[in-house]
């Protein structure tokens, strides 16, 4: 009958037991959800789907269909004025017949295309109709689903997750009414804290469409789906569990939701009902696409274990996820890192044993570290200057007994850190920065140039080239390392004048020590890229340029080398020196500015809106180290008060810091040098393979690894393999949140502890940053390119890195998720002398764009405004 069925209605009407995840197109993502659950052997009610043909032929010729309509009430008005096609109403009518023979109730309910996928959940956003009964009614609901798809928030929601609204369609799902005696939802994972196998179960008496809804204050239950054991429980509106479900119910719904999540492969959200006769039917599914991915091992460890997973990509500023390209280019440093402690791997691409890939984010098993003594003695002390909220989280495992400290020797660690010690000439390095910062500058300095000067060898094919980019990566890792001591010494100075000054400084004081320092590569980046805009302001032409026309243009215009001559110059200079730089930097399949200006445009077009009577970012500078020079002679004198011996010394430490601490950028800078000449080799090895048709472009060289790049040089085609890649780091790109940790489980620890306010209202704390008190509008901003910021407006960022850093020069203030006192973004906010706190939970969550904040970059404290609050 089901074959007849498809075959007289010309794919208008199938039948749920026929679809599955192959058919989302024609079915939308809650049918064929639906299909699956079927065809898994679960109990769902019968029912029939209206296919997306269906909606297509009812909006023919009418402006939904053409495009022309953006405004949602007139698209949903054109959709409710189309005649319902006859061809359709008979299939409708005829399978309802065959569902309800005595025109019984039925659940209508939307099915889009782009709902309930991986990625993406459409919950909510169109339409469900319940206990209609007769055919009228029920073609009268299907017309309403289908206006449904037009709805403000619907179409708010594709607009946000960027799905082309010219191009979708909706099913409908007609499935008979289950008579219910209770119904709710059940989450198969933790959909706050994130952990796997604990269930969470929202339940009430009658219809689970009030629970959906949040008509209804629900009974809710925790469940440990490996044991069945009820963690928790807290009674709903009538203050009595049992109304609704048994505690065998519950035990049961879990273990049901548990097999659901095995057969779909992830966690679920599962909407159930129980009938009078006590069988529970499951009347939708689809993931959970709130989670963060679990990360995962090259080498799994057994899951008995529990592991911490800590977010490295993230803590060095990186937001968005990483290309694969970027992420094997992590893995041959971090060999690198563990060759100057003496563990080299056996396989140099394969990385560190210890990372694990989420998210298209690195994370690295730190449990080795949390259940070491000497671990939790340095770990979270680095933390702390460096990222201080995830300090905080990590301290808070302290004392769960799953990461108890091992009883094992220290000789390990020893053993890595004297190797380390004597592979980069460590005990030299230090002394040299204490006696003479100049030689330690004129050091770094050397080894920028080393770096500028190794390359690949010419020629070889391609899987020869390829090594040949490994080698450069892996040899010019230990250089990184060799540059940060000096700032270690710098930021220890600091450390040293805090204790010598105890009790003589005031909040902000120290901070203020360390503004404008020298030799701060970024820094002088920043202030380079002000001084093209000061020269294009000055030419009438450049100047016309940056006003009037988009920053891809400029781009455009800027590599053909046709923009203004004083324009074309000037960052012709500017990219000779800073080319190889770049917004997420640290990823290798990221273009380079030189690549790619469009960003450095659309900033230069911000300078420029700059009044003419502000002060300059050079002159903040400036000001900044006559700010800074002048609180070090304040603070010594207020040490001379104590004793001559103690003035010297504090003298020495803060001259010191400021000297040295600015050279805190060049480790990264010198593994970015490194990774230009790396990118270009791969760049042009893209190149060849999308000639010989291995892959669609050449910038798709970037969704392979080493191995599948050589992999495609032998032949193998990876245009597949690139496609469904860039499909996932697209949907990954506009996750909002990342954790900073994250537990094997699925846990997120953060979430589980307590939140980031303050005591006073409308405030969140973070760590104090740079010192200065503003309020102004916030500016929330996820990516900087392309972004938007009005001069004076405060940053609201989850993470920075060097490529941020041109916004700081006209921000009024920064908020930061991540970081610590000493953390790039940091250290730059202070050079610039605008106040910020990093380190601020869930900033960019409770902060919106517009509203008002105070930002007290002393005191650590942002206030959202008592109207906006």
């Amino acid at each position: 009958m089901a074959a007849s069925h498809r075959r007289s209605h010309s794919g208008l009407v199938l039948d749920l037991e026929e679809v599955s995840v192959d058919d989302v197109a024609t079915v939308g993502g809650k049918a064929a959800n639906l299909g699956e659950l079927i065809r898994a052997g679960f109990d769902v009610p019968p029912g029939f789907c209206v296919t997306t043909e269906a909606y297509r032929r009812a909006v023919r010729g009418s402006a939904v269909e053409s495009g022309t309509i953006t405004d949602a009430a007139a698209a949903r008005a054109a959709v409710l004025d189309a005649a319902f096609p006859d061809e359709v109403a008979d299939a409708v009518r005829d399978a309802y017949m065959r569902l309800e023979p005595e025109g019984g109730p039925v659940a209508v309910r939307s099915s889009a295309t782009a709902e309930d996928l991986p990625g993406t959940s459409f919950a909510g956003q169109q339409d469900t109709y319940l206990d209609v009964a007769g055919v009228d009614a029920v073609l009268d609901a299907v017309h309403r689903c289908w206006a449904s798809l037009w709805t403000d928030r619907a179409v708010a929601y594709r607009a946000a997750q960027g799905i082309d609204g010219a191009g979708v369609a909706l099913a409908v799902v007609v499935e008979r009414m289950v008579d219910a005696e209770s119904a709710g939802v059940l989450f198969t994972a933790d959909p706050v804290t994130g952990r796997r196998g604990q269930a969470v179960l929202d339940a009430a008496r009658g219809l689970g469409e009030a629970v959906v809804s949040g008509a209804v204050d629900p009974d809710h239950f925790v469940v440990d789906t490996t044991t069945g054991r009820i963690l928790g429980r807290r009674a709903g509106g009538d203050g009595d569990p049992a109304a609704s479900v048994t505690d065998a119910q519950v035990r049961a719904l879990a273990a049901l939701g548990d097999r659901v999540e095995r057969a779909f492969g992830s966690p679920q959200d599962i909407e159930w009902a129980i009938d009078a006769e006590g069988r529970a039917w499951l009347t939708q599914s689809r993931p959970i696409t709130t989670l963060f991915p679990v990360p995962v091992r090259d080498a799994p460890l057994p899951a008995a274990y529990t592991r911490i997973y800590f977010c490295v990509s993230l803590a060095q500023g990186l937001h968005r996820p990483l290309t694969p390209m970027g992420i094997a280019a992590f893995r041959v440093i971090g060999s690198g890192f563990l060759d100057l402690i003496g563990r080299r791997p056996a396989r140099i691409a394969d990385g560190p044993g210890a990372f694990a890939i989420g998210g298209d984010r690195i994370f690295v098993d730190a449990t080795p570290v949390v259940r070491s003594a000497v671990g939790r003695e340095i770990m979270p002390r680095a933390l702390d200057v460096m990222e201080a909220r995830s300090a905080v989280v990590l301290r808070g495992l302290f004392d769960d007994p799953r990461f108890s400290v091992l009883p094992r020797s220290r000789r390990r660690f020893v053993r890595g850190l004297l190797h380390l010690a004597v592979r980069i000439r460590l005990p030299l390095i230090i002394g040299q920065a204490l006696f003479s910062p100049a030689a330690a500058q004129r050091r770094v300095q050397r080894l920028a140039r080393e770096v500028r000067a190794r390359d690949i060898p010419a020629g070889g094919d391609i899987p020869t080239r390829v090594d040949g980019v490994i080698d450069l990566l892996f040899r010019a890792m230990p250089l990184a390392p060799r540059s940060l001591p000096g700032a270690v010494v710098g930021f220890g100075m600091l450390g040293l004048a805090a204790r010598l000054l105890r009790g003589s400084t005031q909040p902000g004081d120290l901070q203020t020590v360390l503004r404008s320092v020298p030799e701060n590569v970024t820094t002088q980046m920043d202030l380079e890229l002000w001084d093209v805009a000061v020269r294009a302001r000055r030419d009438a032409e450049s100047a016309a340029a940056l006003r009037t026309r988009t920053p891809a243009d400029l781009a455009a215009t800027y590599l053909a080398g046709t923009l203004p001559r004083v324009l074309q110059r000037a960052m012709a200079n500017f990219l000779a020196r800073y080319g190889h730089r770049a917004v997420a930097e640290i990823d290798l399949g990221m273009p380079r500015w030189a690549e790619d200006p469009a960003h450095l445009f659309g900033v230069l077009s911000g300078y420029l809106r700059l009044g003419t009577d502000a002060a300059t970012p050079a002159q903040h500078f400036a000001a900044g180290a006559r700010d800074a020079e002048a609180m070090v002679d304040t603070l010594v004198g207020r040490a001379r008060r104590r004793s001559r011996l103690r003035a010297a010394a504090v003298r020495f430490c803060l001259r010191r810091a400021r000297a040295l601490v600015g050279m805190r950028e060049m480790p990264k800078y010198l593994m970015i040098t490194a990774m230009r000449r790396a990118r270009a080799e791969l760049a042009d090895i893209g190149v060849g393979l999308a000639a010989a048709g291995r892959i669609a472009d050449a910038e798709d060289v970037f969704f392979l690894d080493f191995d599948e790049t050589k992999r495609a040089a032998a032949g193998t085609d990876m245009r597949a393999t690139v496609r469904e890649r860039r499909d996932r780091y697209d949907a990954e790109l506009r996750r909002r949140h990342v954790p900073r940790m994250l537990l094997s489980d699925g846990t997120e620890p953060e979430a589980v502890g307590t939140g980031a306010a303050s005591d006073r209202p409308g405030a969140l704390r973070g760590t104090p940053a740079s010192a200065g008190t503003v309020t102004a509008p916030a500016r929330v901003i996820l990516d900087p390119v392309g972004a938007h910021l009005e001069p004076g407006e405060i940053l609201v960022a989850p993470s920075t890195d060097p490529g941020w850093t041109p916004l700081f020069l006209t921000a009024g203030g920064l908020v930061m998720e991540m970081g610590g006192a000493n953390s790039h973004g940091a250290v730059v906010a202070r050079e610039y002398g605008i106040p910020a706190v990093v380190g601020v939970a869930r900033a960019i969550d409770t902060i919106t764009t517009g509203i008002e904040v105070t930002v007290d970059g002393a005191s650590g404290v942002v206030t959202i405004s008592a109207a906006d609050a």
